[in-house]
């Protein structure tokens, strides 16, 4: 708390007087400390149609965001299997990297929306995660928060299940997303190797509770990758694993990057961070990942200039 100076004649004041000037101070001080006051992060639900119940996301909201009369950029991160959407932020310190970069100029404030899924962010045989993401959930948090809209303005990341789901929706949908990023992606080709939780998870799991190559193979980013490199638009991806990742990220990924970069030279950049498939690796490569989206991703504009593009 700040320092506070008594006027000349305190001690001789009634205490009335003592009373109602302490709390003029305590109420500027406090009023001072919420000025101050960064981003935030809260949480939300919202009935969605696909799913059929409450769709649970976490929201970073940038300094300054109620009064500020700018329409956002967006990026939408997914989490891991069997995860949560507030694992970014109570695992993968996404506010504390979010504000640092953009107190430092590397990104300009923005919003992040970490939602939650319980079927690895496609239509598996438990629910339609993917339907729900697109039909409910964009629409739902672009309405209701001051998001630009427009595919410059809007970028996808994940880890493991969650990269798996945002090169999924990347290259399935490039009209909607300018940048993405897959952090140690599950994006396993031709299947899951034998240790991965994809083999357990219900989005995967037939009628008799044994994994479905076959639907895994028709939901997999080799499913959408012909297409996307039969049209031009590009998104560009940051692709990032762990030397030492039990599911051989770092092979896997750079399968994927090889298939990208003749459609896309020199915007697949790929690191390797020493460490496994853990919050370690994902933590050390969350900030450039972010600094490489929003190279391509639109800054903050004024409401109505957002409207009008």
């Amino acid at each position: 708390m700040k320092h506070v100076f008594w006027p000349i004649g305190w001690t001789t004041m009634s205490p009335l007087r003592r009373v109602l000037l302490w709390a003029l101070a305590l109420f500027s001080v406090l009023l001072t400390s919420n000025q101050t006051l960064a981003s935030q992060v809260t949480h939300h639900r919202f009935h969605s149609e696909a799913l059929g119940r409450d769709y649970p996301y976490t929201l970073y909201l940038p300094d300054g965001y109620y009064n500020s009369g700018l329409d956002y950029p967006v990026v939408y991160l997914l989490h891991g299997s069997f995860g949560t959407g507030r694992d970014w932020t109570s695992k993968g310190a996404l506010k504390r990297v979010a504000d640092r970069l953009i107190r430092r100029g590397d990104i300009p404030p923005s919003i992040f929306v970490m939602p939650e899924s319980r079927s690895w962010w496609v239509d598996g045989y438990n629910e339609p995660a993917r339907s729900a993401f697109l039909l409910d959930l964009m629409p739902h948090v672009e309405e209701l928060w001051r998001i630009a809209p427009g595919r410059e303005w809007r970028g996808i990341g994940g880890l493991s299940a969650g990269g798996y789901g945002s090169v999924n929706l990347m290259l399935e949908h490039p009209q909607l997303f300018a940048a993405a990023a897959a952090l140690s992606p599950a994006s396993y080709h031709p299947l899951p190797p034998v240790n991965s939780t994809a083999r357990e998870h219900p989005a995967f799991l037939d009628e008799d509770n044994r994994f479905d190559e076959e639907r895994w193979t028709s939901l997999n980013y080799t499913a959408y990758l012909d297409s996307y490199l039969q049209q031009e638009r590009v998104v560009p991806l940051y692709l990032s694993a762990g030397s030492s990742d039990v599911f051989d990220a770092v092979g896997h990924s750079r399968r994927l990057q090889a298939a990208l970069l003749p459609h896309q030279p020199g915007q697949v950049p790929m690191e390797v961070f020493s460490g496994g498939h853990t919050w370690r690796v994902w933590r050390a490569s969350l900030a450039p990942a972010l600094k490489f989206m929003f190279q391509h991703l639109k800054a903050p504009v004024p409401t109505d200039a957002s409207r009008l593009e």
